[in-house]
């Protein structure tokens, strides 16, 4: 089972490192991580998805809670949150069928970003799913590259993750 972690952390070098490290050290596998800066420059929000039962999930939580530059640990509750993920990719399209591809852009809501005379890149935002049957669609024009930025999440309306204000 795959579950999704919110980590609130300093925004220092090297925390990324070490939580990193903490995974690798312990054997846990990271399927996608996503880090970014928050609402306050001085706080990062690093979005991790690990595969593992529940128990995995707990040992997880309970060793990143332990590290000095983690602020806050919480389990995303998928129908509770809002996940999106980034996909730039780059595809074979030579002038004749460049219209049939745009039209599947249009589709999915997606971007044609990048125009060269025998390729095109196009940026989709979405769920795994979205992305993952856009991607099948566009693979008998063959791609060329494909990144993916991993998963992000926040939680719907006021549940957010926030720090607790210490008086």
């Amino acid at each position: 089972m795959k579950t999704t972690i919110s980590v609130l952390v300093e925004n220092h070098p090297g925390v990324l490192f070490r939580i990193a490290g903490l995974f690798s050290r312990r054997g846990f596998n990271i399927d996608s991580l996503a880090v970014g800066t928050t609402e306050n420059p001085d706080i990062s929000r690093i979005t991790i998805v690990v595969e593992g039962d529940e128990y995995i999930v707990e040992q997880v939580k309970k060793q990143l809670n332990k590290l000095v530059d983690v602020i806050k640990v919480s389990k995303i509750i998928p129908e509770d949150s809002v996940t999106r993920e980034l996909v730039l990719i780059k595809v074979d399209a030579e002038p004749q069928v460049r219209s049939e591809i745009i039209h599947m852009a249009e589709i999915f809501r997606a971007n044609i970003v990048d125009v060269s005379r025998k390729s095109m890149t196009i940026e989709l935002t979405g769920d795994k799913n979205k992305i993952s049957a856009f991607e099948e669609l566009l693979k008998p024009f063959g791609i060329k590259e494909l990144v993916r930025t991993g998963i992000i999440a926040v939680n719907r309306g006021a549940n957010s993750i926030k720090i607790e204000e210490e008086n």
